[in-house]
């Protein structure tokens, strides 16, 4: 199993698992994975109804909620998929290029 801890650290070849892999769970929080795109959502707060469709929808969980409402995203994490425009009944999302 591979150790999360070691990865911005440099292994000896025997530290290395075979391809790579990373078995330990839940550690995408430790990895900012949103420098990988070039747009991400922009929530127009006067359309969005709290519905929290897209925070469900969302694969990378970068849509937070606190005490039953939407917070901004997480852009730290958000891969800017798009997932969240198309679910959004209200228009209220719309993707834009990172600046």
């Amino acid at each position: 199993m591979a150790d999360i801890k070691k990865l911005s650290k440099k292994p000896a070849w025997h530290e290395l698992t075979t391809a790579m892999t990373i078995d330990e769970g839940g550690t995408s929080k430790l990895f900012n994975t949103g420098e990988w795109t070039s747009v991400k959502p922009k929530v127009i707060e006067e359309e969005c109804r709290q519905c929290l469709l897209c925070a469900q929808a969302c694969p990378d969980s970068a849509i937070p909620i606190a005490h039953n409402h939407r917070v901004a995203v997480d852009i730290n994490h958000c891969k800017g998929c798009g997932v969240c425009v198309k679910i959004c009944p209200f228009g209220a999302i719309k993707m834009e290029g990172v600046k």
